[in-house]
């Protein structure tokens, strides 16, 4: 690989790394090359974007770029494959769900809006991370409570004034 070419692998690591919140660092070596593509397939479905990195340029764009990834470029050692999605518990959903059926790809860490993960030993915990969608989903259901509430009020009572307020306040006391 020529100078320029690494340049310019080390710009579009740089860029990705800038654009995305969610970055996995994962060990698929040793797969077969049947076992790796129905693990680029699982991604795929997944929404996971996956790349095998040279470890040098990866820590290059981590250095160039504006987060901190910390310890995390301790972990760039051996083969080195990039997990990108938007979801933040999605690459480790997919690395679970893969490691059913083989003992790869092993987990090396894990840079997600601002965090950062170290170790295998962590996928649970990420698995567990609740994405943008569901955060939001129980924000709106907790917020619709409260309405909800005095809507069903509003229909026991027969909708007269006085009902109302009688069940609201049997309701408070």
């Amino acid at each position: 690989m020529t100078r320029e070419e690494k340049s310019l692998v080390i710009e579009q690591l740089t860029a990705q790394l800038a654009e995305n919140s969610t970055i996995y660092l994962a060990d698929i070596s040793g797969l077969d090359a049947d076992s790796t593509s129905n693990l680029r397939r699982a991604c795929f479905k997944a929404g996971v974007k996956l790349n095998v990195v040279k470890n040098t340029l990866l820590a290059k764009a981590m250095e160039s770029s504006e987060k901190d990834f910390g310890e995390l470029t301790n972990v760039l050692k051996g083969n080195t494959s990039i997990m990108i999605a938007e979801a933040s518990n999605a690459p480790a959903k997919v690395i679970k769900e893969f490691r059913k059926k083989s003992d790869k790809p092993l987990l090396k860490g894990a840079f997600i809006e601002e965090a950062i993960y170290i170790g295998d030993n962590q996928l649970d915990a990420l698995v567990d991370i609740k994405s943008k969608e569901e955060l939001i989903g129980d924000i709106i259901a907790l917020l619709q409570s409260p309405a909800k509430n005095v809507i069903s009020a509003l229909k026991s009572s027969g909708g007269t004034i006085a009902g109302i307020v009688k069940t609201l306040s049997e309701r408070e006391g």
